[in-house]
């Protein structure tokens, strides 16, 4: 798992490789010894899907009828646009928008999602607190 992460960081574009690395470390300081994940974003079938991620902790998501999917609790994908930050398992859709979307600085924010093109364009503190309280929110 450890060499994916390294693997997938080293393969980024120079102007994202130094900001996924500086967020693969603050995530891993804010949550030591959490779950690391890698999906490499393809199904089952090997299709791509979705781009390729790092995750770390972990939270069991309720579907409706009784089933649920283990996921990972905060995800880094590095993309075409940029740099998207998942925060998931938070109840409410707004709370991150309304909450910290402001004070982020240049990030789309959406349900679960930060979105922005370089680390420079963002105050990494507002995101070091978002994950803090989503954590905390979600007790993984």
């Amino acid at each position: 798992m450890h060499t994916q992460i390294v693997d997938y960081i080293a393969a980024q574009p120079e102007r994202t490789r130094g900001d996924m690395q500086t967020l693969h470390e603050l995530v891993s300081t804010l949550m030591p010894g959490c779950r690391l994940w890698f999906l490499d974003g393809k199904d089952e079938n090997g299709r791509t899907v979705s781009n390729p991620s790092i995750g770390y902790g972990a939270f069991t998501r309720p579907y409706a009828g009784g089933r649920t999917r283990e996921l990972y609790q905060i995800g880094l994908s590095a993309n075409t646009s940029g740099i998207s930050v998942y925060i998931m398992g938070l109840d409410d859709k707004r709370y991150l928008a309304e909450t910290y979307g402001a004070a982020l600085g240049k990030a789309r924010v959406t349900g679960y999602c930060i979105k922005f093109r370089r680390l420079q364009d963002i105050d990494l503190a507002v995101l070091e607190t978002a994950i803090r309280d989503a954590v905390a929110r979600t007790g993984a």
